[in-house]
This record gives C-alpha cells, structure tokens and sequence, in this order.
C-alpha cells in the first residue's frame, strides 16, 4: 500500500492569507482575535472572534461570476485549495484529472440576515409574520440560485470544478471534526488506488449573526478582558470559547505519484483513527478522545515518546479541555509530551477548525519547532497536560493532531516528516 503524503498547503485564516503570512503571526506570537464592530452592533454578549480581514475573493475566483453563488466559505476554501496547488506546484501536465479528486469538510452555512429582508417585508403585517404569503410572495425575492450559495457540498463542488478534479467528490458534516475525517476519507482513497491526487481540508464560519443566535451563546466567552486574550485553552482562568472563520486545504498524493513529478513532501500521513461513544448529553467524548489518539499511535507504529507534540482541540471551555487533557494524559503515561493548542489564535472555526489547526502545526513542523499556546498563565490543575506556552525545538519530527465533537466523535492524526 502507497504512502499517502501532503505536498500543499493553502490557508485563509484571521492570522492572514497564505503560508507565510500565518507563520509570521504564529511566530511573533500575535492573536487573530479581535472586537468585531457588527457584533457589538447587534449588541451581541460575545462582541469579538476570529475573523477574516483583507480577504479579496476576486483574486482567486474565476469566472468571478461565480461569486455570485458562493458564500464567504466557499469563497475560503476555493482560495485555501488555490494556494495549495501553487504550494504544490501542480499543473495541468503532471496530474490526470480522472484521478484528482476533493473531500472537504464544511458545515451548515447560515445565509446573510440582509439576504432575507425583502423577503421577510413582503409576509409582514401590522399584526405579525404572514406564513400563507410566503410561497407566492417572500420565495420570489430570492435571487433563483440563492440555495447553491450555502449547500455544504458547493465548496468541494467549486473546488472540483476549477482543479478539473474528476475523481472522487465527497463533503464530510460532523461538527468540529469533519476536517479530519476529510482528511482520513481522502487519504484512503489514495491508499484504495481510487487517486493519486486528492484535495482535502476543511472550511467554515461560525460568525454569522443567524448562527450565534441559533446556538444561544451556549459555551462562549462572555469576557470584557482584550478579545485577544480571551482564548486559554487549559488555563486554570479559561472562560468559554471564542468563535472564528477561515479554511485550510491540503494536497494529498500518493508517495509514488509525488516522486514521478520531483515535488517535495510536507509530511507522510502515518494514521488517522475515529472513535466514537454514546452522548446523550452532549459532553466530552473522553472515551473516544482516549481510543482515537491510542489507535492513531498503534496504527503508526509510534510510541508515545516519539510524538514531537500533540496539537489539541483545546477548546478553552471549562468541561471540554478537563476531560480532553485526562485523555490524553491516559494515553500518554509518564511521557510529557508537548501539547499546544492553535485555537487561542484564531478561536473555533467549526467544521473547518481542524484543518487550519493543522496548518499550523505542519508550518512548525517545517521549522522543527513546537508553536506555543497563546494566553496559557498557569494550567489548570484538572488538565494534566504538559502546555507549550513559548516556542520550543520540537524533539521529534512527529506530531499528532486531535479534535472531537460534542455528540461523541473523537479523532486522531499522526504526521511525520518524510525524512523520518
């Protein structure tokens, strides 16, 4: 069975736009969190996030007619997956299009509240909201492709579309580890020989108006503290989760594919492993966490003490990062491995958050160093994890990454550098 390897990397983050702007703002150690003015409009208790600024959709989109049926993540990861062929140095020549493909993983994207207005005008009365006018009068003052604009499987659509990728299509929803479960879907389509070449990541937005009032504020930081501080994943003094936006794609190719065209790997994919427990109360799948990170190890044939460091989920939410750090701290042993958390730059993305997270930690791999957690002043007792908090040489060329959802998912990744 081929290696599968990860020979691009493209990403739209608050931290910036493209490799080396997110690296410079990881290394100087500056946060992608700050006070969003529409939110403190709306009066909104969490006013602040991880948002995207000086993004231009129209120097990656062509046909830019196409903006016109894309919303804002859409328009991330078609960006994200640009960069990625540039960073792998894909063309036309040296890919068979029959055997390129996309799996991405995205989310509910919420429509924009001025989108509705017309609409909502046309039903209204003096005495409320009139539903029997909807279907004759409110559905009329939809642009007629306004649906496309927001269906989770239009981003790999896109994608695929303007990569000429003709193989396998797929979009993974589940919450805060589809980006991960893209990537293990489409590194074993590699490894079936279904492709050679496959985009994967994962895009998504958790800002949208609709979607915050949808979710009540449930978990979120409700802090007067600098948004960009807000953020402490394992922190005795964390207060909730802070929200962002972005998206991360990565090129994927089978170790033999990659070598035929001399391109230079990022790292091997060693393991990917799910797990998965009963939740009926929507808490920490410490159970999952545990057997994922346990299978993940095992399936690499790494111990423990090889992992150069674990890049964690690190919600910084009070029940979250508790039972996630016992996790792994029940996998890990007497082992004090590094653990460092990417959300205290740019908060929780969502369906899209662990592919950026994983940039993160495959740009530090590059530079052999461990990226610290930001915010981090004294771990909390009750997580017994061992938090970068400054930069520090990694070790090892390994890294594991982590995320899990609240309805009980759990998954882990093991990246080695090639060379190792």
């Amino acid at each position: 069975m081929d290696d599968v390897l990860i020979t691009g990397l493209g990403i739209v983050s608050p931290l910036g736009i493209g490799r080396e702007a997110v690296w410079k703002e990881i290394e100087a150690g500056r946060s992608g969190v700050h006070a969003i003015p529409e939110l403190a409009a709306a009066r909104w208790l969490a006013p602040f996030g991880g948002k995207v600024v000086d993004f231009d959709p129209k120097r990656y989109v062509q046909p830019r007619k196409s903006l016109k049926v894309m919303a804002r993540e859409i328009q991330f990861a078609y960006a994200a997956a640009e960069l990625a062929r540039q960073d792998a140095n894909l063309a036309e020549t040296n890919v068979d299009p029959e055997r390129t493909g996309v799996v991405l993983g995205a989310g509910i994207m919420h429509g924009a509240l001025e989108e509705l207005v017309d609409a909502f005008e046309v039903c209204a009365t003096e005495t409320g909201f009139d539903f029997s006018q909807w279907g004759e009068k409110g559905i009329r003052q939809f642009f007629p492709l306004w649906m496309l604009k927001y269906l989770p499987n239009m981003p790999a659509c896109h994608i695929a579309i303007r990569q000429d990728a003709r193989g396998p299509n797929n979009t993974i929803a589940h919450g805060d580890v589809s980006s991960l479960l893209a990537l293990s879907e489409a590194t074993n389509v590699i490894r079936r020989g279904q492709a050679d070449v496959m985009y994967a990541g994962g895009a998504s937005s958790r800002l949208s108006i609709s979607d915050l009032v949808w979710h009540g504020g449930a978990q979120l930081a409700q802090s007067t503290d600098p948004p960009e501080t807000i953020c402490r994943p394992f922190d005795a003094d964390r207060q909730g989760m802070v929200l962002g936006e972005g998206s991360a794609m990565f090129v994927l190719e089978s170790a033999s594919h990659a070598q035929r065209r001399g391109a230079t790997p990022l790292a091997r994919i060693a393991a990917i492993a799910s797990r998965n427990e009963a939740s009926t109360d929507r808490q920490p799948p410490g159970k999952a966490i545990a057997g994922a990170l346990a299978a993940a190890l095992q399936a690499a044939e790494l111990p423990a003490g090889q992992l150069g460091h674990i890049n964690a989920h690190g919600s910084s939410t009070l029940d979250d990062d508790r039972v996630e750090a016992r996790a792994i701290a029940q996998v890990l042993g007497d082992n004090k491995v590094p653990v460092t958390a990417p959300k205290s730059y740019f908060g929780n993305l969502g369906p899209g958050s662990g592919a950026v997270e994983l940039a993160v930690s495959l740009l530090a791999m590059q530079q052999g160093v461990v990226p610290a957690t930001l915010n981090h002043q004294q771990t909390d007792p009750s997580c017994p994890v061992h938090v970068v908090t400054s930069p520090q040489a990694a070790l090892h060329p390994t890294f594991a990454a982590l995320n899990h959802a609240s309805t009980g998912q759990a998954v882990a990744a093991i990246f080695m550098a090639e060379s190792s």
